[in-house]
C-alpha cells in the first residue's frame, strides 16, 4: 500500500432495533470533507494514535474509536474490520480508511462535537436508503456500500461473524458517475465480471457478479 497516503479509521457502530439491525450515522457540516454527507464517525489518524511497531489496522481502529468518542460521546470497546477504502486518483484528499464494526455501547447517550457533527442518528440499512432515493440524504459510495452490507444482516451477533475477511476496495472512477472495485472487467487490476456502482441517478445501482 502507498507509505505516503493519510490513513483513516472509521466505526460502523450497531445496535438491533424494533425494525432490524440500525446503525448510527452522522451528517457533516455543508463545509469540509464529506460536506453535507451522512457518514459513520471517523477521521484521519493523529500521533496519540500511534504505537510504534503495531499495525496500520490496529492503529486505524484506535483512531475510529477516539473519533467516535469525540464525535458522538460513544467509544466502542471492541472493533472488527470490515473494510478498507482507496479513494481514487481523482479524489481532492486521498485517505486510505479502515471500516470497522462495534457493538453500540450501552447506557450512553449521544453528545455531538457542535464543529463536526450536526444530526446523528440510527438508522436501519433500508431507511437510509430510502432517504438517499428521494434525496433527503447525501451518502458517499463506500457508506451506501457498506449499508447495502449490513441490509444482509439481521442481527448485531451475524453482522459480526460475517465480518471475518477484510475486503479491499481498491475505487476506480471509469467516467460517467461509475466506480469499480477489484473484480470488475474496468478495473486497472482485471477482472471477469462486475463489481461498480452507478452514481449518475437516483437511485444508485450497485452490480456484483
Amino acid at each position: 500500500m502507498d507509505a505516503t497516503m493519510l490513513v483513516g479509521g472509521t466505526a460502523v457502530l450497531l445496535r438491533e432495533g424494533a425494525d432490524g439491525l440500525e446503525t448510527l450515522l452522522i451528517r457533516r457540516p455543508d463545509r469540509g470533507s464529506f460536506a453535507g454527507a451522512w457518514v459513520f464517525p471517523g477521521g484521519v489518524v493523529e500521533d496519540a494514535d500511534v504505537v510504534p511497531g503495531e499495525s496500520e489496522e490496529r492503529i486505524a481502529a484506535r483512531a475510529a474509536a477516539r473519533e467516535c468518542a469525540e464525535e458522538v460521546g460513544l467509544r466502542p470497546a471492541d472493533l472488527h474490520v470490515l473494510s478498507c477504502w482507496v479513494p481514487p486518483a481523482e479524489a481532492p484528499k486521498r485517505v486510505r480508511t479502515w471500516f470497522f464494526l462495534g457493538g453500540a455501547p450501552e447506557g450512553d447517550v449521544l453528545r455531538l462535537a457542535p464543529d463536526e457533527v450536526i444530526d446523528a442518528q440510527w438508522l436501519t440499512p433500508s431507511e437510509a436508503f430510502r432517504r438517499h432515493a428521494a434525496a433527503e440524504a447525501l451518502l458517499f459510495p463506500p457508506t451506501w456500500v457498506t449499508l447495502d452490507w449490513l441490509a444482509k444482516r439481521s442481527t448485531v451477533d451475524e453482522a459480526l461473524a460475517a465480518a471475518s475477511v477484510p475486503e479491499l476496495y481498491e475505487t476506480h472512477l471509469i467516467g460517467g458517475g461509475v466506480f469499480v472495485w477489484g473484480g470488475d472487467a474496468e478495473h486497472p487490476e482485471g477482472g471477469e465480471g462486475r463489481h461498480r456502482i452507478d452514481t449518475s441517478v437516483l437511485p444508485w445501482v450497485y452490480a456484483r457478479d
